[in-house]
């Protein structure tokens, strides 16, 4: 059995209005077992918080920097935590 873990990512690029926050939700519920949000930032960056065990957080931080997501990533900023709940699902915020 893996770790959960926290993974929160800033996605820099063309992100916004392209169905970023969209296709990275419906991504975490494909990888199943995450739960956790992705926001549209004031700056043109996306932020990405996902909960779980750690295969499908880092699977989740590939597809953000893999090159199939919608508009354009220019880069991804990460960190990783220790999980703090209270999640009910994978949000668009």
């Amino acid at each position: 059995m893996s770790e959960d873990v926290r993974l929160v990512a800033w996605v820099r690029g063309r992100v916004q209005g392209v169905g970023f926050r969209w296709f990275t939700r419906a991504k975490a519920l494909e990888i199943g077992g995450l739960s956790g949000f992705a926001l549209n930032l004031g700056d043109g960056r996306v932020q990405v918080v996902a909960e779980g065990p750690r295969p499908g957080c880092e699977g989740l931080l590939d597809w953000l920097g893999g090159g199939d997501t919608p508009g354009r990533v220019d880069g991804v900023t990460e960190i990783w935590d220790t999980p703090r709940g209270g999640y009910d699902g994978f949000a668009i915020r």
